[in-house]
C-alpha cells in the first residue's frame, strides 16, 4: 500500500509540474490548443507503449467497452485546455487551488453516491470536516 501512496504523492507533485510546463509551452508557440495536443501525442505515445508492453489483451477489449467510459478522454481534454489556457493568467498555484478545490467536492460527491462503481463511502461530518480543512488548508497556502 505504501507504494501507492507514493505514486499518489508523485503524480500530485505532477499536476503542477505539468500546469507550468503545458503553460510555458502554450505561451511559446502561441497556442494553448497547440500545447495541449503536443502533450497528447506524447502522453497517447507513452501510454499505448505501456498498455501494449502491460497488456495487449486489455486493448483489444476496447471495441466492445460502454462508450460513456470514454468520457474521461474528454475530461483530461478539459483539464489541461483549461489549465493550458488560464495557468499563465492566474498562476499555476492559483489554477490548481482551484482544480484541487473541485477535485475535493467531485471525489467527496463520488464516494458519497458510489457513482461510477465506486466503493460507497457516505459523507458524515467527520469526513465533511476533513474535507473543508483541506480546503481551508489549500487555500491558505495561495494567499501565505
Amino acid at each position: 500500500m505504501s507504494h501507492h501512496i507514493l505514486i499518489m504523492l508523485a503524480a500530485g507533485i505532477g499536476v503542477p509540474v505539468l500546469a507550468a510546463l503545458n503553460a510555458s509551452l502554450g505561451r511559446f508557440v502561441g497556442s494553448p490548443a497547440v500545447a495541449a495536443t503536443v502533450l497528447f501525442v506524447v502522453a497517447l505515445s507513452v501510454s499505448a507503449v505501456v498498455a501494449l508492453m502491460t497488456n495487449p489483451q486489455a486493448v483489444s477489449k476496447l471495441a466492445t467497452a460502454p462508450k460513456h467510459l470514454f468520457f474521461a478522454g474528454t475530461l483530461v481534454a478539459f483539464y489541461v485546455l483549461s489549465i493550458t489556457w488560464i495557468a499563465p493568467t492566474m498562476g499555476v498555484g492559483n489554477a490548481v487551488f482551484f482544480v484541487l478545490l473541485g477535485q475535493l467536492i467531485s471525489a467527496a460527491a463520488i464516494d458519497h453516491f458510489g457513482l461510477f462503481s465506486a466503493q460507497p463511502s457516505p459523507l458524515n461530518l467527520t469526513r465533511t470536516a476533513g474535507i473543508a480543512l483541506m480546503a481551508i488548508g489549500v487555500f491558505v497556502t495561495q494567499k501565505a
